[in-house]
């Protein structure tokens, strides 16, 4: 049986956050202008712990983060679920979608979730209006692959406390690439099935691990937070480089000052 529910979203009115295309590069305010423009037309809400839509489900279109968290996931027959991606604000998730005739994988909200569903004809008409928000476009497609390459690599070469400790790099960068960070600190509202499901892990392991992470004085996940407590201690621990995540350069140069 899934783990979530079924819900249909509501319209409404609402401002896009910081994008995770933005932090690619690229795009000018004009550009943010029109996407503003467009999500605010068809903004929907998705209740903690539900489906927003289920694989093999006709799909439609594009999810744009507004607020809150989801993720991406496939599920077995038996009930095994594997995360294959976490949504934070500012994501866009499956551009192309509308190629496909049904949906190949399911995605859920993990806390409340606020997003705007965008048409396959409304992001073409956006790209054929700004060629710098389809070159974005683009370069999202290769920046989604890249991170998917890197979850391969970690499920299947590192090991327990190398897996979780890259993933919280991961999810920390893309936080602090959108404006969601408060120094070392973050919201971190997964629970250690959701980074178990994500790691290929157990949650007992999960939770070992993170107690390892909070001893050696690296990292501490509590109370829906994330501290990091040594970030460059972390990073060479798990063998992390953000160069995959394929952030703006002149923004990782200002970050690094």
């Amino acid at each position: 049986m899934p783990r979530y529910q079924r819900l249909e979203g509501e319209s409404g009115q609402d401002q896009v956050p910081k994008l995770y295309l933005e932090a690619l590069g690229g795009l000018w305010d004009e550009d943010r202008a029109r996407i503003d423009a467009l999500a605010a037309k068809s903004v929907r809400e998705a209740g903690a712990r539900r489906d927003i839509i289920r694989e093999g489900d006709k799909p439609r279109g594009a999810m744009l983060v507004l607020e809150g968290w989801g993720c991406c996931y496939k599920q077995l027959p038996d009930g095994r679920r594997q995360i294959v991606d976490f949504l934070i604000p500012g994501d866009l998730s499956d551009a192309d979608i509308h190629l496909l005739e049904e949906m190949d994988h399911s995605i859920a909200a993990i806390t409340p979730m606020r997003y705007a569903q965008l048409g396959a004809a409304e992001l073409e008409a956006l790209k054929a209006e700004s060629p710098r928000i389809a070159e974005a476009l683009g370069r999202h497609a290769l920046a989604v692959a890249s991170i998917q390459r890197e979850w391969t690599t970690n499920v299947g070469q590192r090991c327990a406390y190398e897996r979780i400790a890259h993933l919280i790099c991961e999810t920390f960068f893309r936080l602090r690439a959108v404006g969601l960070t408060r120094g070392q600190h973050c919201d971190f509202p997964l629970t250690q099935i959701d980074i178990a499901d994500a790691t290929g892990l157990t949650p007992v392991h999960v939770n070992r691990m993170l107690r390892e992470l909070r001893e050696d004085g690296l990292a501490s996940v509590q109370l829906r937070s994330l501290v990091i407590r040594d970030l460059d201690r972390l990073t060479k621990a798990c063998m992390f480089s953000p160069n995959y995540l394929h952030l703006d350069r002149d923004r990782r140069q200002r970050d690094a000052a």
